[in-house]
């Protein structure tokens, strides 16, 4: 697992880059210059699944609210399962439209309010997070704040409350409001 840990602080030091030099960069100009990186939990394995995805037969249209009041529409697509700490969890995955294969699993937990973001994180799963067998890489570790986190100028989709759990997921980005 040493490449595996390798990666993912290799992906934080370049999504630290951006949010401190790049123009699309959600952190307010006037904040870049003293912008010294995202604050993370510690790499852990044990938040780390490879999981079948339980596809659901008839994949629905939900209406998601947004941080601005406004809404989207996503299909819901299936569901996975894991323990967290001897606690049984389901989250949802969605799809914004039929053909994509990228899956948009947002969660919230415990840690909302007092150690993440308070409206919850997102984990974006793409064709190379699946295994050779065609299971799912469900990594927290790489859970994020959406962009509307450190910036108004951005309108993201709240967690459908399907997606709330009862159990802190200490991985990924904490969230240290500035």
């Amino acid at each position: 697992m040493a490449d595996w840990t390798a990666e993912l602080e290799q992906e934080r030091a370049e999504k630290d880059e951006f949010f401190a030099k790049h123009p699309r960069s959600p952190i307010p100009v006037a904040e870049r210059e003293s912008f010294d990186g995202l604050d993370y939990y510690p790499p852990d394995e044990d938040l780390r699944f490879e999981l079948e995805l339980a596809v659901f037969d008839d994949h629905e249209e939900i209406t998601v609210e947004t941080t601005q009041d406004g809404a989207q529409g996503y299909l819901r697509w299936g569901e996975f399962r894991f323990t967290v700490g001897g606690t049984e969890c389901t989250l949802t995955a969605f799809k914004a439209e039929q053909g994509e294969e990228r899956l948009w699993v947002p969660f919230r937990d415990e840690t909302n309010g007092e150690e993440t973001y308070p409206a919850g994180r997102y984990l974006d799963l793409e064709s190379e997070d699946r295994t050779a067998d065609g299971k799912w890489i469900l990594d927290f570790n790489r859970a994020y704040s959406p962009f509307c986190a450190y910036s108004e100028a951005y309108e993201c989709p709240l967690v459908p409350m399907e997606n709330w759990l009862d159990v802190s997921i200490e991985a990924g980005e904490r969230f240290d409001e500035h």
